[in-house]
C-alpha cells in the first residue's frame, strides 16, 4: 500500500472538491480524505495506478514520492 500527502491549492473551493471527487472516484483501490482548511489530500493506493497530470489541481507532493509513482524517465530530482 502507498500513502501520499498532496498539497493542492484551491481546495477551499467546493467546485474544486467536487471535481476532484469525480476524478478520484474512477481510480480503483484508492481511498482519500480532503483537508479543506489546509488544502491537503491524503491518499492511500493499493497499486500505483494514478497519474496526477490529469487532475486539475496545482499540486505539490509532501515528503518523498514513492519510487512506484515517479516518472519512468532518466531525469533525476535536484537535491535541495
Amino acid at each position: 500500500m502507498l500513502e501520499l500527502e498532496v498539497y493542492a491549492a484551491g481546495l477551499g473551493d467546493l467546485e474544486k472538491i467536487l471535481e476532484l471527487d469525480h476524478q478520484l472516484a474512477a481510480v480503483p483501490g484508492l481511498r482519500y480524505k480532503v483537508d479543506r482548511s489546509h488544502n491537503l489530500v491524503y491518499l492511500e493506493l493499493d497499486q500505483p495506478t494514478i497519474t496526477f497530470r490529469k487532475l486539475a489541481l496545482d499540486r505539490h507532493f509532501i515528503g518523498a514520492i514513492p519510487t512506484e509513482l515517479r516518472p519512468k524517465t532518466k531525469t533525476q530530482p535536484l537535491g535541495v
